[in-house]
């Protein structure tokens, strides 16, 4: 018992805190969603702070690239799964934490057998499928939601689906977004780059607000957004309201919210645009030219495969030299492909243009380069 007032003295010597508040953090069971850019400082943060039961779901493995802002790896934990090396190094931290794992996606299934363990849900995932799927499952099972996005230079930051009152709460992620973007609007960290110690400062904002509604002090970014710009150095708050509209589009029950495929509603593509898998490529590529649109500086290379290099921002200028031919687009995930094969079709409505789906990643994960 000592060495754990040792431990927090310095946030128990607060008046606004005390003991009452690190007991209440001791007794709280929160859930993060993913382990990468988000994850690691909101996990190190939280255990740092004695919350005593934490839940960790990822399925990624570290990769060099996440070295540069996933505080939680090193270069030796390359190709190993985050969520057991966040484990591990978590205990290392704090070892009275009592913490669980699950190296897995989290789908409808999960929510529904999980969420119910956990009294506040964090959002540190980097895609708009997960995050309208846990938002969704946040409203249907009633439970607070920390979000968190990088994208950049800049990050934002709230608190969804906090009870005002027993039929009230607060706003929900669908209110500001009701329905996802088409899937070549908005790139990822890993189509748009991200500055790395971006995330570390989102996420230690996600971790001050876990532990605000948590404890009860401050006041929380219920019904606002907080947006910041690395380059500036400024924050500013936006006030959210209700969208009245927002429950059409959110499941009415379990049945539906297991029914709901979010990867469908949130990988929309133009019905013009033939996303094709890379065995698929491999059947018509001597009557094709395989397009690389990501920047030069963009790894692993495609250097076993005849292609083109020319990065998205010069496609335009570049048009020319492609017409009349039938051109299969890739990136790193497959979104600038979409954007890239859009761009084409402006110029050739009736070209046939394909699109490589998942892109450099997907064949990374199929061990084809």
């Amino acid at each position: 018992m000592k060495h754990l007032q040792e431990r927090y003295q310095r946030q128990l010597m607060l008046n606004e805190f005390g003991l009452e508040a690190q007991e209440k953090l001791s007794n709280a069971k929160v859930l993060v969603i993913g382990a990468g850019g988000l994850g690691c400082p909101i996990l190190q943060y939280l255990v740092a702070a004695g919350v005593g039961h934490i839940g960790i779901a990822d399925d990624d493995v570290v990769s060099y690239s996440n070295l540069n802002r996933q505080i939680l790896f090193g270069q030796q934990d390359v190709g190993r799964f985050k969520v057991a090396i966040a484990k591990e190094k978590l205990l290392l931290m704090n070892d009275t934490i009592d913490i669980k794992t699950w190296k897995l996606h989290f789908s409808q299934k999960d929510c529904i057998n999980h969420f119910k363990d956990y009294d506040i849900i964090v959002d540190a995932t980097d895609n708009f499928a997960s995050r309208y799927l846990i938002n969704d499952a946040c409203v249907l099972f009633g439970k607070p939601l920390v979000f968190g996005a990088v994208s950049k230079f800049e990050g934002q930051v709230a608190v969804f689906n906090v009870p005002i009152n027993e039929k009230e709460k607060t706003v929900n992620y669908r209110d500001l977004f009701p329905v996802p973007p088409n899937n070549n609007e908005v790139l990822n960290c890993s189509e748009a780059g991200v500055l790395g110690v971006l995330p570390g400062i989102i996420g230690v904002l996600q971790a001050t607000e876990v532990i605000k509604l948590i404890t009860g002090i401050g006041k929380p970014l219920t019904n606002r957004i907080l947006t910041y710009n690395a380059l500036n150095q400024e924050f500013f708050t936006m006030y959210l309201t209700p969208n009245t509209e927002v429950s059409n589009y959110i499941p009415a029950s379990v049945e539906a919210f297991e029914n709901t495929d979010y990867e469908w509603l949130c990988n929309y593509s133009p019905t013009n645009v033939i996303e094709i898998e890379f065995e698929q490529w491999l059947e018509i590529r001597e009557n094709t030219i395989l397009v690389d649109v990501r920047e030069l500086i963009e790894k692993p290379r495609l250097d076993f495969y005849s292609h083109l290099s020319i990065p998205l921002p010069t496609l335009n200028s570049n048009l020319d030299d492609l017409l009349d031919k039938e051109i299969v687009f890739v990136c790193q995930s497959g979104k600038r492909s979409l954007k890239a094969a859009l761009l084409y079709l402006s110029v050739m409505p009736n070209a046939k243009v394909y699109s490589l789906t998942g892109g450099v990643n997907e064949l990374v994960k199929k061990k084809l380069i």
